[in-house]
């Protein structure tokens, strides 16, 4: 029964889990790389009421590669962003340190730029990793965390307060 598990397993993994576009070798991965990913995951999205696209690739600090789509949903505030979606694959399989994110959509005339969500969502793991605004013809912009949310609340924030709570509760 073991072995059976463990061939199926094996089988899985070899069709689904290690797809290239889902996790990529531990190397030295290019702006361009995530970009690519993060277009191949656009064509993924689950968009049928707004019709935007959105894809993202996540690099983590030791080189595992997470992608995430858009999805969206008939309560419409229920839909979740495809930079949360690859944040959270990644955080759900143990990842926390993250060395950049590039975005996709497919608008032409203006590059994609994360919802005041994402931005949170993604500070919460730092601000100082790179983010790469891109569109459909792979061209891109450079950016980072904290300058896409300067002045920002963090979880250093809430240890903060935690301190200066219990003081003043002496």
């Amino acid at each position: 029964m073991h072995t059976e598990l463990s061939c199926a397993w094996s089988v899985l993994n070899q069709e689904h889990f290690l797809d290239p576009f889902i996790i990529m070798a531990k190397t030295n991965s290019s702006p361009q790389d995530l970009i690519a990913l993060s277009l191949k995951a656009k064509t993924f999205a689950y968009s049928p009421y707004s019709k935007f696209r959105v894809g993202a690739a996540l690099l983590t600090h030791d080189g595992a590669v997470f992608t995430g789509c858009n999805v969206e949903n008939a309560c419409l505030t229920l839909g979740i962003c495809a930079e949360r979606v690859a944040i959270s694959k990644a955080v759900s399989e143990g990842h926390r340190e993250f060395k950049a994110i590039a975005i996709a959509s497919d608008m032409v005339d203006n590059f994609i730029s994360p919802c005041g969500g994402c931005r949170q969502f993604m500070r919460e793991f730092g601000l100082q990793w790179e983010v790469y605004l891109s569109k459909p013809d792979g061209s891109f912009i450079k950016s980072t965390v904290e300058a896409l949310l300067p002045v920002s609340f963090g979880p250093e924030d809430l240890l903060k307060c935690e301190t200066i709570c219990t003081k003043e509760s002496l």
